[in-house]
């Protein structure tokens, strides 16, 4: 129940048992520099509070005690009122089982538990949602008690005792749950449904992990390192498309099969050195899939066609066999892939004398890595309304990720794993928001002036997805938004408090009040131009309305304006297309990339209307109509983009705003050191009466795993941006 106990020691003899689908790389036994690097890790963890005092984890395990006697007490109870034989009543059993970072023995100060309370035949699932959630109401220890009942794994989360504890439910086809019950037994799966398969994976997978390894106590100390690593370097978040805690303990395994003698100060160092030359998509395994003949799906390429496609698969080693990993996209690898090699170069000072353990735990800056970044923002008017909105939005980002990965023009796309609170309005209404931010890399065109992006279709179609499904699961508010902008990375300091930016010294005298709206004062377009307009678009507005002033160029970053919105003309492109090879080999900086022009556009309901569904998205450019002319040596210059058949945009003149970087003098040595790029932003006009042929619109189903909803469209915000940097 607690996390298991172990006798190995570090230094202990070579195993006799064979771990993993391979032979280990080495048997060598750790030297005295080994363990003397290893205690100077345990050293260095200290400080982040990855290790729990003792009376923590003994009240943690008087909780589980607790837990564990209520189960007990609360089948028996059903067993009474089911006319169960008093024979029967008496042995019936029941009990919980913990599984995730607890179950591993590597969790952290304050960490909730991950249990799984297993019960005999007799006892429904209904009941555990009913008697037992009302059992669990009457106890003076548990707080903030909510059930989940639809989840894709039904749960009931509990705070019992200070303690947050998550509650999963599993029915086995016993009469009786005897005390030293073996979840790894694949027979305890005949005659379940998949809900209580889905809930009895995690114990079954964590447990399998503690036997597959040769050193428990190595394995856990590594692991303890490698987790905090990738959380200081952001690269924490299955959610986000990274790897979550589960993949990283499969990784650090694999580490621990390959190296079964070494103690943790090597394993860390030995899985910087594996993984930074892991050939991927090659899966990671800790053991030969088995097939126990119970018609589950598994993990395979050879008969799931779409199992094909995972690119970073790490193959859970319980049955049914799992990828969990499935939600990485090729720029989430590539940001760890470099970071795997960033971590072999530290620790190979490290393993060298040359460099102490703080080194590898030093958290990098993201908002100085890119010149490029994506700001997306939800909101809703409420606290419990934000909460299950921001969740929504959280987990459908990785498509926004992937919509940017077809574009043509775009390298990578890093998503950063934290989220920040959003900047404040400037009016009396109160409003809860969050914010991400997501870095962008644009490709490098050979013999090109200037780049012509269009991001316009990738945010819709991403924005489609997320209303889609919130009006599918009945969630949707009518003041729920999400807004997506595209900034600069000194922008970044007027959304971001100081201390999380850590910009380098400026001349220019920045804003010291922490996350705020940008708007027409705040914003310096000398600088870093970069303009939003956020307005209602009902079905007809009066011409005379489309007029755009200067002051509205600089409006604030998300807030809205009385204009219309403009929208600059999507760039013809090839057909969305698996991203590059080259993207896992190598990320350049965001100083080797072309000055890009960027049309994006964020939708939002409107407060005016009821919520009806969203309209289709535009579809991306993959007409017959030619691309945008790249200019190549020797050539003329460059043809003005391509225009969208009935668009507007032919016959408005457009307004521009020029603006020079290099004639500000006090940025002239930045820019010298960093290539930037003059800039020239346009900012078109659009007619909201101007309809998109129909033959220009395509359902997002691919991204969706929802259906679409009823026909009338929500009324939307846009912004609409579009940004020229000229060489």
């Amino acid at each position: 129940m607690p996390f298991p106990t172990t006798n190995q020691s570090q230094g202990a003899q070579p195993p006799a048992k064979h771990y993993g689908i391979t032979s280990p790389i080495s048997l060598a036994l750790p030297k005295e520099a080994d363990l003397a690097l290893t205690q100077k890790l345990t050293e260095a963890l200290k400080p982040f509070g990855v290790f729990e005092e003792e009376l923590e984890l003994q009240r943690r395990i008087l909780v589980l005690g607790k837990l564990n006697s209520l189960v007990k007490e609360w089948i028996r109870e059903i067993s009474e009122s089911k006319n169960l034989p008093s024979s029967l009543i008496d042995t019936v059993g029941g009990k919980i089982f913990t599984f995730g970072s607890y179950r591993l023995g590597v969790h952290t100060k304050g960490a909730d538990i991950d249990a799984l309370c297993v019960a005999p035949r007799h006892v429904e699932r209904t009941d555990f949602f009913s008697s037992f959630y009302e059992k669990l109401k009457e106890q003076e220890e548990v707080k903030d008690l909510r059930a989940v009942e639809e989840a894709f794994v039904p749960v009931i989360k509990l705070c019992f005792d200070g303690i947050e504890i998550d509650i999963l439910f599993a029915r086995l086809a016993l009469q009786t749950i005897p005390e030293n019950l073996d979840l790894r037994d694949d027979s305890l799966l005949k005659n379940l449904d998949i809900r209580c398969i889905r809930s009895l994976n995690g114990c079954r997978v964590t447990d399998e992990i503690l036997h597959l390894v040769p050193n428990i106590e190595n394995f856990r100390l590594t692991l303890r390192a490698i987790k905090l690593w990738a959380k200081r370097h952001n690269i924490y978040s299955n959610i986000l498309g990274f790897l979550g805690g589960v993949s990283w303990a499969m990784l650090v395994a694999r580490t621990c099969q390959l190296y079964p003698n070494a103690v943790a100060a090597t394993l860390v160092h030995k899985f910087f050195l594996v993984f930074s030359k892991w050939e991927w998509p090659n899966p990671v395994l800790l053991k030969q899939p088995e097939d126990c003949n119970l018609n589950l799906p598994v993990w395979d390429p050879r008969v799931t066609p779409s199992d094909r496609y995972h690119l970073m698969p790490i193959i859970t080693p319980a049955y049914p066999q799992q990828n969990s990993t499935y939600n990485v996209s090729a720029s989430t690898r590539a940001v760890m892939v470099d970071e795997f090699k960033q971590g072999l170069a530290i620790t190979d000072e490290i393993m060298q004398n040359k460099a102490e353990w703080s080194k590898l735990f030093e958290a990098p800056n993201f908002f100085q890595k890119y010149k490029h970044y994506i700001v997306l923002l939800a909101s809703a008017p409420t606290e419990k309304q934000h909460l299950e909105w921001v969740g929504l939005v959280e987990s459908k980002i990785r498509i926004l990720v992937g919509n940017l990965e077809k574009n043509e023009f775009i390298m990578l796309a890093h998503v950063n794993a934290h989220s920040f609170p959003g900047p404040k309005e400037g009016n009396d209404k109160e409003e809860f928001s969050t914010m991400w931010v997501i870095g962008i890399v644009f490709k490098k065109m050979e013999g090109s002036e200037n780049l012509n992006v269009d991001l316009t279709v990738d945010i819709q179609s991403f924005t489609d997805t997320v209303y889609r499904q919130a009006i599918s699961s009945k969630m949707f508010e009518q003041e729920m938004k999400i807004t997506a902008k595209h900034v600069k990375r000194r922008q970044l300091q007027q959304l971001l408090p100081s201390n999380v930016i850590q910009s380098r010294p400026s001349r220019r005298k920045l804003s010291t009040e922490g996350p705020r709206l940008i708007n027409d004062s705040s914003l310096d377009l000398s600088v870093d131009s970069d303009n939003s307009l956020s307005v209602p678009s009902p079905p007809t507005v009066p011409a005379a309305a489309n007029k755009i002033s200067s002051v509205a160029v600089s409006a604030g970053l998300f807030g809205p304006s009385p204009s219309p919105p403009p929208m600059g003309p999507p760039a013809a492109k090839k057909p969305s297309s698996p991203p590059p090879a080259e993207d896992k080999e190598r990320r350049p900086s965001a100083e080797e990339t072309p000055s890009p022009q960027v049309a994006a556009v964020a939708r939002t309901p409107s407060s005016s209307s009821p919520p009806p569904s969203p309209a289709p998205p535009l579809k991306r450019p993959g007409s017959p109509s030619p691309a945008p002319p790249v200019k190549r040596p020797g050539s003329p210059s460059p043809a003005p983009p391509l225009k969208r058949p009935g668009s507007p945009l032919a016959e408005e003149p457009s307004k521009k705003l020029k603006v020079e970087e290099e004639a500000r003098p006090e940025l002239e040595e930045e820019m010298a050191s960093q290539g930037d790029e003059a800039v020239e932003t346009d900012v078109k006009e659009l007619d909201p009466e101007q309809q998109v042929p129909s033959n220009q619109r395509v359902p997002t189903t691919d991204l969706s795993d929802v259906p679409l909803p009823p026909a009338n469209p929500i009324p939307v915000l846009k912004n609409s941006i579009k940004l020229r940097l000229s060489r």
